[in-house]
Parts: structure tokens; sequence; C-alpha cells
């Protein structure tokens, strides 16, 4: 059968490989990357796209998300972790459907798309019908069950089953573009038995494992108060930490703390926009990466964020940085695109895949804009150009795994309007509920 391949010729093609950005051509045969040169044969190729003035680089990767809570974007703004939680949005999610779930991650799926990323982290409920919307959306997904146990060993039980069906069910899922993990919250909501248990099965079945650690000043002193222990040091306690392990936000870490993660290979998802909504602190990230440990971007919820945009995402954690050290020097430019793509892909353990653009890899490939306003003149470092004066809105095309899912800006896949009317049916009605 002939190949399906696409020619994106004259592009700046940017990446953790090139920061300089040189102009090159690339051809994509069926889901991958094919040929890179300065001239590729145009003869029997399905498909060119000419990228002249467009940077060329690897989509983008959100390493911790919760893409159905785009439906309650703005619903609870302005509270401490806490309430936003206990007061708002568990009592929204009391009402949640798999049906509503599935039009939450739409219309996450759509802002994700429009603004650069085609692989993101998920953790949160009914969760293969998340799954439909990945497969439907054309998106790229590493998902996990949340977990709550509150020392219920009945509910403990359902939670394992739930997440060990959407193993069975979904990884693998979407011509392999969707993978499982683990996703047991947090060391304050997942008993100890839950995550000792977790531990053990991730072993077993060699699945990743996803969980929130150290948002908050209160989580550490709660921890404190019952275990005697940091949140890290009690992880590490109790066997649980390892190479396969994301920790989202780390906000609150001591030195020792900081020791452990590195001697457990433990990777990070940075989440800096939630983290100063809410008021949760800022994260240590320029020492994480001093100590060489892994970390990629999040944005969280967009009920928390307000927006899936990861290149505000990584501008914002680049300035976060060098205010938080006073160093204009630390969490440079280049760190903040590697952070977005290929420290993204580390994280996920989707490396060997996705993450770069070389030849072999997989066509998850964006293409960025440069004649719009707020990047001209433009600056000589691409990276520069994209991290400090670009946003979603430059996007012009976003492919994932070879197949393009926007294109000049415009959505190729999802019906933008239908998913927009339904996800205000579905908030309305949630509202309704309460």
């Amino acid at each position: 059968m002939k190949d399906n391949t696409i020619l994106i010729k004259n592009a700046f093609i940017l990446d953790s490989n090139n920061f300089k950005g040189k102009k090159q051509s690339l051809l994509i045969k069926n889901d991958k990357i094919s040929e890179i040169s300065s001239r590729i044969d145009e003869n029997d190729v399905d498909k060119i796209i000419d990228a002249t003035g467009k940077i060329l680089l690897p989509g983008f990767i959100n390493t911790h998300t919760h893409l159905s809570m785009t439906l309650f974007r703005g619903l609870a703004d302005d509270l401490s972790l806490d309430s936003w939680l206990n007061d708002y949005i568990w009592p929204m999610e009391a009402n949640l459907t798999g049906d509503y779930s599935y039009i939450g991650a739409l219309l996450g799926a759509i802002e994700l798309i429009k603004s650069g990323t085609t692989t993101f982290s998920d953790m949160y409920f009914y969760m293969e019908d998340v799954a439909r919307a990945v497969d439907d959306a054309g998106l790229r997904a590493v998902l996990s069950y949340g977990m709550i146990d509150f020392s219920d060993a009945d509910k403990r039980a359902n939670e394992i089953k739930e997440n060990m069906a959407l193993f069975d069910k979904c990884n693998g899922m979407a011509d392999g573009r969707i993978k499982v993990f683990f996703g047991p919250h947090s060391p304050y909501t997942a008993s100890e038995e839950l995550l000792k248990e977790i531990r053990k099965l991730a072993n077993e079945y060699n699945i990743g494992i996803h969980i929130h650690v150290s948002e908050t000043q209160k989580e550490i002193n709660d921890i404190l108060n019952e275990k005697g222990l940091r949140p890290f040091e009690y992880l590490d306690s109790i066997g649980f930490l390892g190479s396969d392990v994301i920790a989202a936000h780390c906000v609150w870490l001591s030195d020792e703390e900081i020791k452990i993660i590195k001697k457990n290979n433990v990777k990070v998802s940075h989440n800096p926009c939630s983290n100063m909504k809410l008021a949760s602190g800022i994260a240590p990230i320029s020492k994480l990466i001093e100590n060489d440990i892994c970390v990629g971007i999040g944005t969280d919820g967009a009920s928390s964020n307000n927006n899936l945009d990861l290149i505000e995402e990584l501008k914002t954690a680049s300035l976060l940085q060098k205010v938080a050290t006073l160093n204009p020097k630390v969490l440079t430019a280049n760190e903040a695109i590697a952070m977005g793509t290929i420290k993204g892909a580390e994280v996920l353990g989707l490396d060997d895949e996705i993450g770069s653009i070389e030849i072999g890899k997989k066509a998850d490939i964006i293409l960025v804009d440069t004649n719009q306003v707020n990047m001209v003149p433009g600056s000589s470092n691409l990276s520069s150009n994209i991290i400090y004066s670009a946003n979603g809105s430059n996007v012009d095309t976003t492919i994932c795994n070879g197949k393009i899912l926007m294109e000049n800006k415009k959505l190729t896949i999802l019906n933008e309007e239908e998913i927009y009317n339904k996800a205000r049916q579905v908030i309305k009605e949630l509202k309704e509920t309460i």
C-alpha cells in the first residue's frame, strides 16, 4: 500500500538538538518523520505545506492536566486550593457523568490542538470517555484514573479495579496513541495501603504512576503531623518512588527531598500558573534542573489556570524562576523549549517516540507563524521568539501521528461550534444539580 506523505518545505526547524533553527524541509511518511533535508523531491508527495516564515518544532507535551475540567473554567476563582476543592470542585464533580466528561475532554482537546500541544498526561474520572475523546481528536495521551480511598478498604479495592479496567481497555488504544498509568491522587487522599499496592502492581505490569505531591504548605504540615515525615520522605520510606513516578507540582521541597527525588529518578511536572493562581507557592525548578532532575511542564486543569496554552505556561515558568532567584540566567528560553518538548517526553517515558525532530520519530509537529505582530521583527534566537514573544494563537498548523489536526488555524478533525454548544449546555445542567 502506498505511503501517505506530507512534505513541509522551507521551515525554520527548531528543537533541543538545534536551538538556532535551520531552514530545511521535512518529509512525513504515514506517522513518522522519514527525511529532513534542504531539498526533498516533491514528486509522489500527497500533500505539500509551504512553511515559509514559520518555525517548525515538536508538538508540545503537557505532563499534567485534567482535561474534562475544562468545563469548570472560571467556576471558582480567587480561592485557596482547600476551599477551591472542597467547596466548589468536588461538589460539582459529584454530578459528572461519562458523557459530560467526554464533552469536557473534547473542549480541552480543541484548546490543546489550537495552541500546539500534541501530547498530554491526564488524571481524572470517567477516563474511558476521555480516551474516546482522545481517539476522536487525534491527539496522543497518557491517561490515569484518579484514585482516592481515604483509607476505606472497599473504596480502595474499587479504585484499583477501575484503574486496571482502564489499562485493560484503553492501553494501546487509538492506533497506539494512548498509554495508561496508575493515578493515585496524592499522599493525603490515597492511603499507605493503596500506595503500596499501586507500587506492587506498577512493578508487575510495567505501568507508570502519576501523582500530586507537595502542592501546598498545608499538605506538608498535614503529612508531617500524621506521619512525622515530609511527603517525599514518607513516599520514600514506604518504597513507593521510582523512575516510573511522575510527581506533579513539587512546590514545597526541602533539600533532603530534592536528594530523594534525584536518588529515585522521579520525574517532575511543573505547573506554575495553577500554583500561582491558587497561591500554592513557587516550585524550586532551577534547583531541580541544577541537580539533573527531569522536569516537564503542565497546565493543571483549566479550572485552576484558566487555559491550556503551554507556550504561555513556559514563559511563566521561565520568568517565575528568574524573579524567585533574582537571576535572569536561570531557566533560559532554550531550557524552556526542552522542558516543553523532549523533557516532557522523558517525563512520560515516550522520548524514544516523540519530543524532538528526528528521522524515525513520530510526526508530532507544529508550525508557528512568525508573520504576526507579536513576532515581528523577531529574535535571531528562535527559542527566545517562541518563549518570550509567542503564545498559542501563533500556532498555525498542528500534526499528530502524521495526521493534520489543524492547518492555517482551522481544525480539520473536530467541529468547534458543535462542541462549544454542547459544553455550554453541560455546564448549565451541572450547575442546576447543586
